[in-house]
């Protein structure tokens, strides 16, 4: 037993409050090397009557450790607890400060859950777990009123560049409800709507006004409801990092200089405000001289934003809050801007951009979930790239998990492509039965999935700007077998619960292997999720439990014997199978 690679902490996605009754404990070991792990868990207060040992499941695994976890549900809601490590015939007790041969004779050196106060439970809102989102990038949506044009505008579906405009809209939005609601979108995530120079709208000239190439608020509210009429939530974009070059506090700042009252409103070095060597005198997003840096610790910048927070959940009624750049806004003013938002209401959706691991953004005080690049990562390296085999893919998969605490992979934001990266079809190089099996994924793993735009019916591009054309309209023009494909992957998704908020175990996922296999498992639901990621048939054997399978793939043919269930795939092949009891 290698003592050296046992891990636990008492906090962050060790030990954490899953509800008002449930703490969830997990435990690192190197990957097969325990056969068996408990819990030892009572209450300090009543240790000789309540002490038990509460055997532990392997959660997941990655290409060096093993996850254990289980539940507890201490009656009063206090817990102190440690482990019994088995490896064969030898066992470790594992304390807070030490392993040892004896089961240790009191509480007082384990490890500790005070109690399980309300407050501090992570809580998420549960319509995320059964969302599907849709990602627009309004410019390039649909021009549902060209009296609101830009100057210069140019013709619907022209090349895409950084400064060109093609006048999309909010009515565009607006006018197309039924092609989102024909496909099965319950949630839109718009990229920024408030008043800018640019056709992205990252350079924000007033947070309280929608750019009048969109519309204005009174537009706003009219999708707003016309979206919750149909059970569409709407997330809006907030760049809180960073304004723009317009944005009334910096240009008295270029204007007054340090004589300006709003000169602490950003980070600046040097007066006058200049770019020397390509880098600016003040801080700015990635160099960019339009888009200087706001200073949230500022306390009028501070409560600016937050009003600005509160007045479009309360006053328009969106559904949540895309915080745009979010790992570089420091964490207090996050606390404060949850507080706000969840008072406004406490069913919002609050989802950071942060691209590489956010456990200290998901401890319950500031989002509910992140931008999963990791998974998306993970799905592109290997059904794309071809740089991860089927056992890179779950290891990959298995350290994800281990992450975080179970509610904030539960609303996960899981995606394939969006406005900042390549587009799908164009990353597996335009084969469609990739791109299908790549999509399989994204419904069938925890989280919500969500769809940029124009994805469903074949739209294809490059890296920025390219991956930001116009939606096609023209039906003859679309690709209705992939719209038809994500509709029924979303349909399957709300049909089958397991699929949202199911544990999920590999079944098969080898060294240098094609062939994945899955189960995601709620309750008496059972679904098996099977994949070739081979340009060859290849047929997956499986020893399951003996029951009859329903499969959902009417292209694939199933063969069950006995406990061993065989199933025969195409090329980029796949197989969603239900358990039928």
């Amino acid at each position: 037993m290698l003592l050296e690679a046992i891990y636990h902490r008492p906090r962050l996605n060790w030990c954490y409050a899953y509800d008002r009754e449930t703490i969830h404990l997990r435990l690192r070991s190197k990957k097969n090397d325990l056969s068996e792990v408990f819990a030892y868990i009572g209450d300090k207060y009543a240790w000789e009557q309540t002490n038990e040992l509460i055997p532990m499941k392997k959660l997941i695994c990655d290409e060096m450790f093993d996850y254990w976890e289980c539940s507890v549900k201490p009656p009063f809601r206090r817990l102190k607890y440690g482990f019994l490590l088995q490896s064969g015939h030898e066992q470790h007790w594992m304390s807070e400060d030490e392993f040892t041969i004896t089961r240790p004779t009191t509480p007082n050196r384990l490890f500790e859950y005070p109690y399980l106060n309300p407050s501090d439970i992570f809580i998420v809102p549960d319509w995320v777990k059964d969302a599907t989102f849709y990602q627009i990038f309004p410019e390039r949506f649909a021009n549902g009123d060209p009296h609101n044009d830009p100057a210069g505008v140019l013709p619907w579906g022209g090349k895409p560049e950084r400064d060109n405009f093609f006048g999309g809209d909010l009515q565009g939005v607006i006018h197309h409800l039924d092609h989102l609601s024909e496909l099965g979108i319950t949630a839109i995530y718009f990229t920024p709507v408030f008043t800018a120079t640019t056709n992205h709208k990252y350079d924000t000239t007033d947070y309280m006004t929608i750019d009048p190439h969109f519309g204005d608020v009174e537009t706003m509210k009219q999708l707003v409801i016309a979206c919750h009429e149909r059970g569409i939530r709407i997330l809006l974009d907030a760049v809180f990092n960073h304004s723009g070059k317009k944005f009334a506090p910096f240009v008295d700042v270029l204007d007054k200089g340090e004589h300006s009252v709003y000169r602490d409103w950003f980070h600046i070095h040097k007066f006058p405000l200049n770019v020397v060597d390509g880098i600016p005198t003040y801080d700015t997003f990635s160099f960019d001289p339009i888009m200087p840096k706001l200073n949230t610790g500022n306390p009028e910048v501070r409560d600016y934003l937050l009003q600005v927070a509160h007045f479009w959940i309360k006053e328009v009624g969106i559904d949540g809050w895309r915080l745009d750049v979010a790992n570089e806004v420091d964490h207090q003013f996050w606390r404060e801007f949850r507080k706000v938002v969840k008072q406004a209401n406490p069913e919002a959706y609050i989802l950071g951009e942060v691209w590489n691991e956010s456990s200290n953004w998901l401890q319950g005080d500031q989002f509910d979930a992140v931008m999963n690049y990791p998974f998306t990562d993970a799905v592109l390296d290997f059904i794309a790239n071809g740089t991860l085999d089927a056992q890179g893919f779950a290891h990959a998969i298995g350290k994800q998990l281990s992450r975080y605490p179970q509610q904030a992979s539960e609303v996960a934001f899981n995606l394939l492509d969006s406005h900042d990266t390549p587009r799908l079809l164009t990353v597996c190089e335009g084969n469609k039965n990739k791109m299908k099996l790549a999509s399989m994924l994204l419904f069938t793993y925890s989280g919500t999935p969500c769809i940029y735009y124009g994805s469903e019916i074949g739209l294809d591009g490059g890296q920025d700007p390219d991956s930001r054309k116009c939606m096609e309209w023209d039906e003859t023009l679309q690709d209705r077998d992939l719209f038809n494909f994500y509709q029924r992957l979303i349909s399957l998704r709300k049909e089958l619960p397991a699929l949202r908020t199911g544990s999920l175990q590999f079944l098969l996922a080898e060294e240098s292997a094609t062939k994945l296999a899955f189960k995601r498992q709620l309750g008496d639901e059972t679904v098996l999720v099977l994949l070739n990621n081979d340009n060859s048939a290849q047929t997956i054997e499986l020893v399951v439990e003996q029951c009859m399978w329903l499969n959902t793939n009417n292209d694939i043919t199933i063969e069950a014997k006995g406990n061993t269930l065989s199933v025969h795939l195409p090329a980029y092949g796949y197989a969603i199978l239900t358990a039928i009891k």
